[in-house]
Order: C-alpha cells, then structure tokens, then sequence
C-alpha cells in the first residue's frame, strides 16, 4: 500500500479492461484467464512402452528455477489492472514460460504459444509497450523476461 495522511479520501474501483467485464461493485469476470489457458492445451505424454520416468529427464538449474518463477503467477489481474493498454502479456509470458522451458511442454510448444497469444487478443487484452508497470505491481514479482521470451516462443512458432 501506498502512504496516506489521516483524513485523505481512497477511491476504489475494479479493474479497467474490457476483458475483465464488471459484474457489480467491485467484483469482476476474470475468465478471459481462464479461457487463454485452455487455450494453452494440455501436455501429452506417450504411455505406451516404456514410459520414461519425468523426474530422470535432465534439466538444468537456471531453467527449472526459471519455470517455477514463471509458474508463481496467480491470475490476479494485478498486471493488466496496472497497464495503460490493459494487457495481459505478463500473464501469458508466464503461462507459456513455464511449458517452454521444460522438455515436458516442448511437445505442444508452436501450438501452444499461438493458440494462447490469439485467445489473448480475442479477450480483447491490449498490446504490452513495455512500460513496466505489470511487473512492478505483481504481488509474486513476475519478470518481464517472461514477455520477451513469450515473443521469442511465438517467432519460432511462426516459422
């Protein structure tokens, strides 16, 4: 919070985004996360045979600590309520950076970062001009690294 002086008025209101309709006061519909997360799928995995055990796949340190950052994010909305443009790249980037970076997701990687990007922009999020302000706000500090990897992921996908 931020500080106040004795007798200063706080005005509260909900969360500005057309993605995020307003229910009443101040309870707002946030299942557009919802529905880019479904958009995101599912991770297969081939059972047939002989299954390899997921906890003997190699994994680095730096990437295993980068996806278990990336898989902190909450759903608050705290990063498009913050944006000028309303966007929810922070939310997808992180979404999509927790998959990327394990072999587990590689599978559905260029559908998944497609498919969540486009269900974003059907939402009606608006674009990230990387101001910043998403992450300063976070409540579990999400990095902006996640965004650029997002884009990174998407322009693979494309080609």
């Amino acid at each position: 919070m931020r500080m106040f002086n004795d007798g200063e008025s706080i005005y509260i209101e909900p969360f500005r985004s057309k993605a995020f309709p307003v229910i009443k006061d101040l309870v707002v519909d946030r299942m557009a996360f919802e529905r880019i997360q479904q958009a995101g799928g599912y991770i297969s995995v081939n059972t047939s045979g002989n299954t390899q055990d997921a906890n003997s796949l190699p994994i680095s340190k730096h990437n295993a600590d980068e996806a278990m950052d990336a898989a902190a994010c909450i759903g608050c909305g705290a990063c498009v309520a913050t944006c000028k443009n309303s966007s929810a790249m922070l939310f997808v980037g992180a979404k999509v950076a927790q998959y990327a970076l394990l072999p587990q997701g590689q599978v559905e990687a260029t559908d998944r970062v497609k498919n969540m990007v486009a269900q974003m922009d059907l939402e009606g999020f608006g674009n990230c001009t990387n101001t910043g302000a998403c992450e300063v706000e976070c409540p579990k500090e999400i990095s902006l690294d996640n965004i650029a990897r997002m884009n990174r992921e998407l322009m693979k996908a494309s080609f």
